[in-house]
Parts: C-alpha cells; structure tokens; sequence
C-alpha cells in the first residue's frame, strides 16, 4: 500500500501517516502543506491546553497543537525528533505536533473503515475512519475538526 507518488486513480487516497503518543493516525495529503522539524514556539496566553503556541513560518503566524493533548492522550515530550505537519484547511493554516512521521500511503476508498459505533461523539467528530495496514490500525483523523476554538474566535 506504499506509493512515492501522488494516487491519479479518484478511488485512491494518499494518506500521510504519523505517530503521536505511542499511537498511529493519518491525514488526507491534500491538507498537508509541508512537513518540517520541531522549532519551539511562542507561547500565547490563555489559550487551550493543547496549543503549545505559534510560530513564524514565512511570514504568517501559524498556531501548533500538541496533537496529543488536543486528542485526548497523554501529551508527547518536546524533543528536537518531533516534527510539525503544516495542514491547511480553508485558509486556515496550522501545526500539528507529533512524534515522527512514519509513511505515506495509497488507500483504496474500500480501505477506509467506518469509526465504530461504540466511540464518542466528539471521537466520531475528529475520526474519519480507520485504516487497516498490515499488524496497523491508523486513525484517519478529520482535520477541519481540530481547530474548533479559532475558528470560533476568529467569528
């Protein structure tokens, strides 16, 4: 299911995977703008517990979410082997902090599991579906529903 181009098949999905707090997820590449090593960011006052804060990426000022914590997990450690996924939603553009990115994959429409009932509602919300990959089980995370809050400020 590894491919090193972009799927041109409409029934495939490229998917960029990743590990945040021991645990596999993924995104739709469409969303990801750039991959890029951890610089610390500026923090910003009173804001919610999973954003670590902003940082300067060519000029405009990108929030960064501790993925982890904004998911409900135990919060990664900050080291200089974590990497920022820049994801663009709209026009919004964010970080998403995680531990390592780990694969890029090529999914069959087919491949994407539904999130299963027994999940929460706000699970449900941020969950597309799961993806079955060899021993793997890698959440495909909905990536307009983790920045709820800026969204809600910027109203």
């Amino acid at each position: 299911m590894r491919s090193s181009g972009y799927a041109t098949d409409p029934d495939i999905r490229e998917l960029v995977a990743f590990r945040t707090a021991g645990q596999d997820f993924c995104i739709d590449i469409l969303s990801v703008r750039e991959i890029r090593g951890w610089s610390r960011p500026a923090l910003l006052p009173h804001a919610p517990t999973y954003v670590q804060g902003v940082i300067n990426l060519r000029g405009a000022v990108v929030p960064i979410l501790d993925l982890a914590r904004r998911l409900g997990l135990e919060p990664i450690e900050n080291t200089d082997r974590n990497v920022i996924i820049v994801a663009a939603i709209q026009s919004r553009i964010f970080g998403l902090l995680v531990e390592a990115v780990t694969d890029i994959l090529s999914v069959p429409a087919a491949g994407v599991q539904p999130t299963p009932d027994l999940a929460s509602d706000i699970t449900r919300s941020m969950l597309k579906g799961v993806v079955v990959q060899e021993e793997r089980l890698i959440r495909l995370l909905d990536v307009g529903q983790l920045l709820p809050q800026f969204e809600d400020a910027a109203a």
